[in-house]
């Protein structure tokens, strides 16, 4: 089997027939030394961010010449996190309201997962800021460990696991994993069910996948990935009592058809969520050189403030960073890894300008996990990038913490 780039070694597709036998239940949730050091630098760069979203409050005001901070957890609550807070709290259609009310604010655009859980952990929790923060900190310490594995089952150099956490935690959106966001509850079941899937526990794959779609439109492309992944062990060999898994495959696209449905119910419209994000956020239909073009007239054309410019140049950043990493796995035949990665470029390069690719990069395991591999081999490598990373990250911390993202 290819590799990502040299010296990253996945393990092989073995036929689904001869998949090892199962880890007993206690080693599959014991810490190892190397889980309890990746926990640790995650307890850190956790501090370190809510250290700085502090600070923020008293630096960086909404106002000049105030005399009061903001609430402690006012940083965290924008944007995206306040449709969540809106959904959990009144629901999709409060008091009649819908598309069809003037000022709507297009809430049904996003999946019901983590509002769901939301209002969940809040009956514990009376601060729905709050709530959101706890969430995305147990999720990202599940997903983050994930993620280690992972590592180290495709890179045999000492420390893999860690390396990968460490770019992963100071990429440039990584204040996202923190706030009340849906990146990490997503890759606290995403990168778990990549694990089950390479170790072929096909139902396990399937019922965490089926999470992670309730929580993101992303999980179908999960689901891709992991039925073609699916499909080639079964080619390798597994025969046919490896087809009698195959129905796992399609558990995933339960939480979608359901969300449709209730939407339907309530809309008159299958597709509601999608037509709210198009109303909402341009998400409608364009070309791929169509979107190019006008993100790069945003970005570049001076037709934007500065702040919006600079996301839009972002943007392009990010595409140009999928499209080079599609291309890779292309190449070292990763087919799966490149199906879930172009999936998530494909639908978010076809609306009308590029929006959240920056964001996205946070789902692309296999680009942190290539990194890695590339800072091992070449430690000049890690140094260059912390050095570009970590003024990037603070300069996105801060502009999320004090309301100025996205302009």
């Amino acid at each position: 089997m290819s590799t990502l780039s040299p010296g990253l070694r996945p393990p092989p597709v073995r036929p689904a027939a001869a998949a090892a036998a199962p880890e007993p239940r206690a080693a599959r949730f014991r810490l190892s030394p190397a889980d309890r050091d990746v926990l640790w630098l995650y307890l850190l760069t956790r501090i370190s961010l809510w250290i700085t979203a502090h600070f923020a409050r008293w630096l960086f005001p909404a106002q000049s010449g105030v005399r009061e901070t903001a609430p402690v957890l006012a940083p965290f609550q924008h944007w995206d996190a306040n449709h969540y807070l809106h959904i959990a709290r009144d629901g999709y259609f409060p008091a009649g309201a819908g598309p069809w009310t003037s000022g709507w604010d297009n809430r049904e655009a996003f999946f019901p997962g983590y509002p769901f859980l939301l209002r969940a952990v809040h009956t514990a929790v009376p601060d729905w800021t709050g709530a959101g923060l706890l969430i995305s900190l147990v999720a990202g310490a599940v997903a983050v460990l994930a993620l280690a594995r992972i590592a180290r089952a495709y890179l045999p150099e000492e420390g893999a696991g860690h390396r990968t956490v460490v770019l992963f935690l100071l990429s440039p959106c990584a204040v996202f994993l923190a706030a009340g966001y849906t990146e990490a509850l997503f890759l606290a079941f995403a990168l778990p069910a990549w694990l089950a899937a390479m170790k072929h526990r096909w139902a396990l794959a399937a019922v965490l996948t089926t999470l992670g779609t309730a929580v993101r439109v992303s999980g179908l492309f999960l689901a891709a990935a992991i039925g073609l992944l699916f499909l080639l062990s079964v080619r390798a060999g597994g025969g046919r009592r490896a087809w009698r898994s195959a129905g796992w495959t399609l558990l995933p696209a339960l939480p979608p058809a359901a969300y449709s449905w209730y939407l339907y119910a309530h809309t008159g419209d299958w597709m509601a969520w999608k037509h709210a994000q198009e109303r909402g956020w341009y998400r409608t239909f364009h070309t791929p050189w169509e979107a190019w073009a006008n993100t790069w007239t945003g970005a570049f054309g001076g037709t934007q403030s500065t702040g919006y410019a600079f996301m839009f140049q972002a943007e392009l950043a990010a595409m140009l960073v999928g499209l080079a990493l599609v291309a890779l796995l292309v190449r070292r035949s990763r087919w799966p890894e490149a199906v879930y990665v172009a999936l998530s470029l494909w639908a978010l390069g076809t609306s009308y300008w590029y929006t959240s690719v920056p964001r996205a990069t946070l789902l692309w395991w296999p680009l942190w996990i290539g990194l890695a591999a590339l800072s091992l081999r070449r430690p000049w490598f890690r140094t260059a990038y912390l050095c570009v990373a970590a003024p990037v990250t603070t300069l996105v911390a801060l502009t999320f913490l004090t309301g100025r993202w996205a302009g």
